[in-house]
């Protein structure tokens, strides 16, 4: 399941087509690096990757205002940045991954480098991290004064030559079928949606579906670096992107500066990645009930009930309703699980998704088509939601070997639902095209410390519901030196761009002055939302 979601929206979750300079380079030839596999030692892909950052270093960027159309105004610049598609082959095909950029706000004397981003997936675009500093977002404020706030949307992804599954349009068409099956049939017919789904993604992006791996984002990573003009490169991951991060680290230990990993991806190779999402749909039931809990103290404002279980009781009447007869004719059991997920997903849609639910109980459906139905004159944004879907899929598939029998993915996910009802069938839906995936699947990368690697600051709340707390636990384990700072009794995914003093005077610590704490910090959760 990703975040990047349209309309704000790991890892998102639907039913299946429903809804991730000469010098420094000769250092990098003979650093340590780390196969595709995770084994310490040379490859084709890592001298692949050494080659194409010793050109890019070489080239740069030519950075210019940025295309209209892609909604950067300035003092945001855009650039380009060239990567083999297969980085066994680095003089072979090249695609044009696009970049961003705001420069620092402080002194010269102040400028640290770059800071890159990626918000997650797979399938997220990185473009709107610059605007962080000309919103004068007030927790990066310190921060923008020691870096260029850098974004870029990783290969397969927005413009860097996108990928698709399925057209768009028929993407987005709603209603679709509940994802929770009343019967055989009912399973059947989602396999043969999943099945027709991994045919379409080697129909319309074949040739880039072996390439479209983790590890190949991580070497690409690493391009952009040298294409900066950073001997070592500082980064700010959330969500998959902390996988990304994770990766990048075991692979190029020595090109790493400084690095944030926030609401962290479970690294260890048994997760990735069929197990991962079996563990979300349990992660995902626990912060669905925080919410339901949140509304029931707040019946005053949202007249949803008094009790969990009240709130509870009017979900599934709506589930039912929405089943029998879809709401506006488009709203159905699978877009109001699209829609009521940012709520465990993300504290600040706790107060619009509960406002939309009252609103619908008190007789108002209006709403609720208007915040769960596709906007059908939306090509642009619909384009963007199949994308991102593809690039999910597509990384998440590749990336490891995935259960190919039915009856397991059957066995497992039947027994989830039976205590953890909310996500775990549309969850196993969006992620079945990986059972009969059309290319090669590979093995994860062994993350581990390699030579080199510095300190690495990971931040986590222990009611994440897309990435468990084990991830960062387990990262933390993994990472020599790393420190560990956890939210406790919060859930919203992404922790750093949240208000709380505790974490955001550290997350500037670390990436303005190098400091750490001596041991790990528990800080108290963030606000609660106010209705």
């Amino acid at each position: 399941m990703r975040d990047n979601r349209p309309k704000s929206r790991l890892l998102a979750l639907g039913s299946a087509g429903a809804l991730v300079t000469a010098t420094l380079i000769a250092g990098a030839v003979s650093a340590p690096a780390a196969s595709a596999a995770g084994r310490p030692g040379p490859d084709r892909e890592a001298r692949g990757a050494a080659v194409a950052a010793a050109r890019a270093a070489r080239a740069g960027i030519h950075w210019q205002d940025c295309p209209a159309d892609w909604g950067l105004v300035k003092p945001i610049q855009c650039g380009w940045v060239s990567v083999p598609v297969d980085y066994a082959h680095p003089y072979g095909k090249q695609v044009k991954l696009a970049v961003d950029r705001i420069g620092s706000t402080g002194t010269k004397r102040e400028r640290q480098g770059s800071l890159v981003y990626n918000p997650g997936g797979p399938g997220g675009s990185g473009l709107r991290f610059p605007t962080r500093v000309i919103t004068k977002n007030p927790v990066w404020a310190n921060v923008a004064k020691a870096y260029d706030f850098v974004g870029f949307d990783p290969r397969g992804v927005g413009h860097s030559a996108p990928i698709s599954c399925v057209d768009p349009q028929e993407f987005v068409k709603a209603p679709k079928m509940d994802p929770v099956p009343d019967n055989v049939a009912d399973k059947r017919a989602q396999r043969k949606l999943a099945r027709e789904y991994a045919e379409g993604c080697a129909e319309r992006s074949g040739a880039m579906l072996p390439y479209m791996t983790t590890p190949n984002t991580a070497r690409d990573l690493d391009v952009i670096r040298a294409a900066l003009g950073e001997k070592k490169l500082n980064y700010l991951g959330v969500s998959y992107g902390t996988y990304l991060g994770a990766v990048y680290g075991t692979l190029f230990p020595g090109h790493l500066r400084r690095m944030i990993v926030d609401s962290v991806v479970n690294p260890a190779r048994e997760n990735i990645w069929y197990q991962a999402n079996l563990n979300q749909d349990i992660a995902f039931e626990g912060r669905w009930k925080d919410w339901e809990d949140w509304v029931a103290k707040n019946d005053a404002a949202f007249h949803l009930g008094t009790t969990r279980a009240a709130v509870q009781a009017k979900w599934l009447q709506l589930r039912a309703t929405a089943k029998k007869n879809p709401i506006g004719g488009v709203v159905g059991p699978a877009e109001l699980i699209s829609f009521f997920q940012n709520a465990p997903y993300y504290d600040s849609s706790w107060v619009p998704v509960a406002t939309v639910f009252g609103k619908y109980v008190a007789g108002d459906t209006q709403a609720l088509v208007d915040a769960a139905a596709p906007n059908m004159s939306d090509t642009a944004g619909n384009i963007s939601a199949e994308n991102g879907n593809a690039v999910y899929t597509a990384v998440e598939c590749t990336d490891a070997k995935w259960p190919t029998s039915w009856h397991k993915w059957d066995r497992d996910n039947t027994r989830l639902n039976k205590d953890y009802p909310f996500m775990t069938w549309a969850n196993a839906w969006m992620n079945l095209p990986c059972a009969t995936w059309p290319v090669k699947q590979q093995t994860p990368v062994d993350v581990q410390t390699h030579k080199g690697l510095p300190q690495v600051l990971i931040v986590q709340s222990t009611r994440d519901a897309a990435t468990p707390y084990e991830g960062a636990v387990t990262l933390h384990k993994r990472f020599a030196g790393s420190r560990l700072i956890t939210e406790k009794d919060a859930g919203s995914h992404g922790v750093t761009g949240l208000v709380n003093p505790c974490i955001n005077q550290r997350v500037d610590a670390y990436l303005i002055d190098g400091k750490l704490d001596g041991a790990d910090v528990t800080c108290g959760p963030h606000a609660t939302p106010k209705p």
